[in-house]
């Protein structure tokens, strides 16, 4: 398995750089990744020319155009098409390629928006999506099925990993296209130094009313949830992969309120949307396979803001004054 070659799909993003980076601390070195200008994955003939040179024997596809609910209600249209466009041509390159394993990484977002908690991988079509992101999560439930389909067609090693909402080192930090926690961690960062330097307290706003309910996995923990469907066979073809715990978005803010240092009032915009209610997953068919995370979500926080407080002059748009 050592020795296999391994592509991984949108390495330098957030999840694909921390999948690269437990691979190669369990000794993996065959490891392959190309960035978006050295391959299009949106255009068929360059993936279907890389995997005719390159010939790996395992797919990772984390790669993926992700954001927040402001950039899915503003970019429905390339939310949907361009991650078909980037999983058709993995999955059907992957097939004829021959390829011995296919991992595909999802998103919690496939379930319905009603769905009873925690969600079960078999609510999977069993009602209607949340509004707010339905084009990503079309895209990434065609994903699913186009892995079933191969599993069952042609009886390939085709897997489908569901995570909860992810955040951690190498995370996106850009306020038009970020998820909640990141974007709350930067408006919470820059209001301080604002209240350092003008000795006054600054306040900051944040979407919704924050009742609604979320859970969240350190990216180290979802590599190596990774990492364990490639050295082991599973049965199924998905799988959730989350924490198993869940808090409201207010308890998320005021914990990264603390870590960060910011002493100014929260103000909550309720015209603004909340999205779905509650998103809590049922991990326990990973956990019963033998995967399970380990990195509570403070520690998991303070990881994070620590590498954000040591890489924010590579991030263009983050003002600090």
């Amino acid at each position: 398995m050592i020795s296999k070659k391994i592509y991984i799909a949108g390495h330098l993003g957030m999840v694909g750089s921390a999948i690269w980076r437990a691979l190669e601390a369990k000794g993996f070195e065959n490891l392959i990744g190309k960035t978006s200008q050295e391959l299009d994955l949106r255009n068929q003939a360059q993936v279907v020319t890389f995997f005719d040179v390159e010939k790996p024997d395992v797919v990772i596809d984390a790669a993926a155009r992700v954001g927040g609910i402001l950039a899915n209600n503003n970019y429905p249209y390339q939310f949907l098409m361009e991650n078909l466009q980037i999983q058709n041509n993995l999955i059907e390159a992957a097939l004829y390629s021959n390829v011995s394993k296919f991992i595909f990484l999802g998103s919690s977002c496939i379930y319905p928006k009603l769905a009873t908690q925690p969600l079960k991988e078999e609510y999977l079509l069993t009602a209607s999506l949340e509004p707010t992101n339905e084009w990503y999560a079309i895209a990434k439930i065609a994903g699913v099925k186009a892995c079933e389909a191969i599993r069952k067609q042609y009886n390939k090693d085709f897997v489908s990993l569901m995570p909860t909402n992810l955040y951690g080192t190498h995370d996106n930090f850009n306020l038009q296209t970020s998820h909640v926690l990141p974007a709350m961690m930067r408006k919470f960062h820059e209001a301080k130094i604002k209240e350092h330097l003008s000795g006054c307290s600054e306040p900051v706003e944040l979407w919704g009313s924050g009742t609604p309910m979320r859970e969240f996995l350190f990216v180290d923990d979802m590599a190596e949830a990774v990492v364990f469907a490639l050295e082991n066979k599973l049965d199924e073809h998905l799988y959730n992969v989350g924490s198993g715990t869940d808090l409201t978005i207010e308890e998320l803010a005021l914990l990264i309120q603390k870590t960060v240092g910011h002493q100014g009032e929260i103000i909550w915009d309720s015209t603004k949307p909340d999205g779905t209610p509650r998103k809590l997953m049922d991990v326990s068919k990973m956990n019963d396979m033998g995967w399970s995370a380990k990195t509570d979500l403070a520690t998991g926080i303070q990881k994070t803001y620590q590498w954000f407080i040591e890489n924010q002059d590579k991030f263009k748009e983050v003002r600090i004054s």
